[in-house]
Formats: C-alpha cells, sequence, structure tokens
C-alpha cells in the first residue's frame, strides 16, 4: 500500500518518529512530502531529519509560507505522479486551501483521500474558505478528527464518511518517562504534609505553554496566592502575557515564589517535568477558542506527574481518571484540587502510576501511528 502523506507539522523532527513507526508496516510503504521550513509570525521552524528511517522524507515547494489558510503546495502534482500513491493523507484543516487543492490532485491521480482536523468550534468561513470546506467534506474518503468536539463538528457541517478519532501525535515514552532520581515525586513528601512543612522544602506546581489569555496562567497565580508558603509555582513559555502576569503575581504579593522561565527545547522537556510536582493547564474558553488537546498533559502524565487541567475543551478527556480536574475559570476549586495533592500522598502516588498507563495505553507515537495505518487499510 502506498502511502504519501502532505504535512507542514513534520517540519518538527520529533514528531516524525510517528512516520518510523507507520513505516515498520509491512504492507506500507511511505512517503513524506513537508516544506522546506514552516514559518510563524517571529520565527522559521526548519525542515528536520530527526526521524527518518525506513520511509522518504521529501522537501517540496510551499507559497505563502506561514499564511495557515492560504498557503499550498505547487508542486504537488508532479510529486504525486512520480509516488503514485494509492492513499494521500492530507495532514491539514478541511477549510485550508492547501486541503482543497491536495484533495483534488489527488483524486485526479485516482487515490483514496483521508484529512485532519482539530477545530473543535462550529464556525462558518467566509468564501472562498467555505466553498473549500464543502468540497472536502464531499469528497474526502475518511477523516481524522484530533478529538471528540472536532469529529461532532464534521457531522455537523454534514459530513458522512467514517471519521477515526485519533490525535495528530503522541510522545516517545522511551523519551518522557519518570525520573525518580530527581526527587519531585511523591516519595519525597509523603509523610511529611500532614503537620508542618520544614522551610525549605516545597510543593512545585508547574505550568507549560504559550503565554496568552485564553491559557488560564492568571488563574494559576490566583490560586498560588491562597496557598501555604511552600507551594511554588514554575511558568515555563513565552508569550504576549508575560508582563501582565508578572504584574499580577507582584500586586498579589507572590512575585517571589513564581518563576518565569522561557520556552525550553523539547528535547529538556523530561528533565523540566522531573522538577514538578504537579502540572496544571487552567485553559478557559474563548469566542473562538477552546483546548482542543493539551499535550503538555500527555507529557507530564508519561513523566508520572500528577496533573490537574479545566474543564475547557478537550483536556477531561486526555485527562480521563487519571488526574484532577476544575471547572474552568474557578479559581477555588483549582485551589482546592492543589491541596489535595498536598494533604494526600497516595493520591498522587496513584494518579503518577494511572497517568503512565494512560499515556501507555493511548498516546504514544507507536499506538497513534498504528491506529493511523488502520485508517489507510480500511480505504483499501
Amino acid at each position: 500500500m502506498r502511502v504519501t502523506m502532505l504535512s507542514k507539522a513534520l517540519v518538527v523532527g520529533a514528531y516524525q518518529r510517528k512516520c518510523e513507526y507507520i513505516a515498520e508496516c509491512d504492507d506500507v510503504e511511505l512517503t513524506v512530502l513537508a516544506p522546506p521550513s514552516w514559518r510563524t509570525s517571529k520565527t522559521a521552524t526548519m525542515l528536520e531529519r530527526a526521524h527518518v528511517k525506513g520511509y522518504a522524507l521529501d522537501a517540496v515547494p510551499i507559497r505563502f509560507n506561514g499564511n495557515f489558510h492560504l498557503h499550498y503546495y505547487p508542486t504537488l502534482r508532479q510529486a504525486l505522479v512520480r509516488t503514485h500513491p494509492q492513499v494521500v493523507h492530507i495532514d491539514e484543516e478541511p477549510y485550508n486551501t492547501a486541503t482543497y487543492l491536495a484533495l483534488r490532485t489527488a483524486r485526479a491521480v485516482g487515490a483514496k483521500t483521508v484529512f485532519f482536523s482539530w477545530q473543535n468550534l462550529l464556525r462558518r468561513y467566509p468564501p472562498p474558505f467555505r466553498w473549500m470546506e464543502r468540497y472536502v467534506l464531499a469528497h474526502a474518503d475518511a477523516a481524522i478528527a484530533g478529538n471528540n468536539e472536532a469529529a461532532g463538528v464534521l457531522r455537523a457541517k454534514g459530513y458522512r464518511r467514517a471519521i477515526h478519532l485519533i490525535p495528530q501525535f503522541g510522545i516517545d515514552e522511551n523519551v518522557f518517562h519518570p525520573d525518580r532520581s530527581s526527587g519531585r515525586l511523591a516519595s519525597r513528601l509523603a509523610g511529611r504534609l500532614a503537620g508542618r512543612l520544614a522551610n525549605d522544602l516545597f510543593f512545585t506546581i508547574g505550568y507549560v505553554g504559550r503565554l496568552v489569555k485564553e491559557k488560564g496562567v492568571d488563574l494559576a497565580i490566583h490560586a498560588l496566592s491562597g496557598l501555604p508558603k511552600m507551594v511554588r509555582l514554575a511558568i515555563i513559555g513565552t508569550g504576549d502575557e508575560l508582563s501582565n502576569l508578572r504584574a499580577l503575581a507582584t500586586s498579589l504579593g507572590v512575585v517571589g515564589r513564581v518563576q518565569f522561565t522561557p520556552g525550553v527545547p523539547s528535547t529538556q522537556m523530561p528533565s523540566v517535568y522531573a522538577q514538578l510536582d504537579a502540572l496544571v493547564l487552567p485553559s478557559r474558553t474563548q469566542v473562538n477558542w477552546k483546548e482542543q488537546f493539551g499535550r503538555v498533559l500527555i507529557e507530564a502524565m508519561a513523566c508520572g506527574v500528577p496533573v490537574i487541567g479545566s474543564t475547557c475543551g478537550e483536556i477531561p478527556n486526555v485527562i480521563g481518571d487519571a488526574g484532577l480536574t476544575f471547572h474552568e475559570n474557578d479559581i477555588e476549586a483549582l485551589r482546592a484540587q492543589v491541596i489535595k495533592l498536598i494533604e494526600q500522598p497516595a493520591l498522587r502516588e496513584e494518579l503518577s502510576g494511572r497517568g503512565r498507563a494512560r499515556v501507555l495505553a493511548h498516546y504514544t507515537m507507536g499506538r497513534i501511528a498504528a491506529e493511523t495505518v488502520d485508517v489507510y487499510r480500511s480505504l483499501m
């Protein structure tokens, strides 16, 4: 089975591990087409070649690089004629120009098609994106939805063929794993939390991600202001809200208990999680956004770190019974969940194990690759 995958996300080397797992399947001959780079508002991520065993990773020219809705690949037809795929996996939202043009091209060379969607809000797009989305939903042979609500959105928009619920990427469980040598896990605090804590010992909760309003980092700082002084908050990331968050911590008198750290390379994240006693993701729904997955949750869970997440979007479904949740925007409820972890070492230990087990069962790169290959097989 010849499969060609078109994906700008695969410029990131760590994500390419999924492709290696797909290529390990005896019945799959995989070619990945990715742009030479993908630009954001501030930087450009160059195509990495970190995991390229067993398949072909080809760079193809891109137009309107960095424009989510308008970008496309002008030489795609030549690439598909060369690879002669039976399945074309378009790793893009159905309303994007790249998806529309790729689907038309794939159909022209006789290939089955599958697209991917994270979009968990029922949004109506202006022409021509509405027309392109309508065409994709009418002609794609299968869809992969990254979360439950995205599948519901596709159905609400009239998509009637198969929808497979699979996150875009998982994690490498051999990289993200518990590090008990760090001394930050439950045993470090066991037996000490029923009464007074030593002054030189802390309980560290962490946030990892963009510093933007929708991520609700201010809620974590507000919650910290009512927690015991031994609780510290580590905020790892950058964004437009950084100065506001610093000012908030100062006004609440907790600036000495908050550590701000710029973004950390993905290869160093396991050591970051090893320094945390819990991870919090306090996202809040906006008019045009709600949490689509929350990758940091599965990274922390894989590392044995208990997680606390809001009820925003997909977060409760990702956590399942392997962590704690609180209603979004409810500072008191967030604070109560942190206190529960502080006061119950056995619960922390239990959630540490549950989190790791849930990731191994559902969110590894190998698992997601296997489920993706099953989609390809269903099209044959």
